[in-house]
């Protein structure tokens, strides 16, 4: 059974990912595992670019979605006439020939706009993990995607070769996964920040070397840098409280920092 790995700590967001699926599948008919895909309107594999936090505190982090081809696909039984099926492979494939185009797949997923409508020919269409390209001898041995990644970010492999990686993964909606096994596994997915520039007013100059004491959901510490910045990386959603100490300053209290989305404090003033 096979299954695809995606680390975000390796994407640079080049997309070169979601250009080779769009050159695969755009004006090739490749039955019986899948007609074209148009040409707009439909990513069988679409890099997400998610900007987080704000000037001048910001990352960028890239996601990747597709079809899961979750081991309990709720979108087979959905389908009435059967044109969804399973593979020894692990791939969910949605037969051409089969479909008529009801849309119940869409509903039944619940990773939203990875089942795709072509309005012209009245089907329903999704990644096919290149199923085609596998079944015909590619020397590659490897869907498009994962060919064309020039990083390293996406990994194909058999599941039981990859189990010890596997443990260290997590799947796009952990509550949903956990009923319907999909077999797209997710490294190092962005978690909260919490950032900010301690200052002093008066000198007019950043604080070196404050002391950043986090409490509330999760605990941490960190010390002001040069510039005077601090970070708090890979918190989860929660609430936090944030004490800056330094030499000769009072010490600094802000509560209640919600970590709903990313955090950027801003400059703060120990003056």
């Amino acid at each position: 059974m096979k299954v695809i790995i995606f680390d975000a700590a390796k994407c640079n967001g080049c997309h070169s990912c979601q250009v080779a699926c769009k050159d695969e599948h755009c004006g090739n008919d490749w039955m019986p595992y899948a007609k074209p895909q148009p040409e707009t309107g439909q990513f069988w594999y679409k890099l997400n670019e998610y900007i987080r936090g704000s000037q001048p505190k910001m990352k960028a982090a890239y996601v990747p979605t597709m079809c899961m081809h979750c081991d309990e696909a709720p979108c087979i039984p959905a389908c009435p006439n059967t044109a969804i099926y399973k593979r020894e492979d692990g791939f969910v494939v949605i037969d051409p020939a089969k479909c008529t185009g009801t849309q119940l797949c869409n509903d039944a997923c619940p990773y939203g706009d990875v089942i795709f409508f072509n309005q012209d020919l009245k089907i329903s269409q999704k990644c096919t993990g290149c199923t085609h390209l596998l079944d015909r001898g590619w020397p590659i041995k490897e869907p498009r995607c994962v060919d064309a990644c020039v990083t390293g970010a996406l990994t194909f492999a058999e599941e039981s070769e990859v189990q010890d990686i596997i443990a260290n993964a997590e799947v796009l909606l952990p509550k949903s996964g956990d009923d319907v096994k999909p077999r797209i596994y997710y490294l190092n997915l962005p978690k909260r920040f919490i950032a900010g520039t301690v200052y002093d007013s008066v000198e007019e100059e950043v604080v070196i070397g404050a002391t950043c004491t986090l409490s509330g959901d999760a605990s941490a510490t960190a010390t002001t840098d040069e510039f005077g910045d601090f970070w708090f990386e890979g918190l989860e959603v929660g609430t936090y409280n944030l004490s800056i100490a330094a030499d000769g300053f009072s010490a600094k209290e802000i509560a209640s920092i919600s970590t709903e989305e990313d955090v950027n404090l801003g400059d703060v003033d120990l003056a």
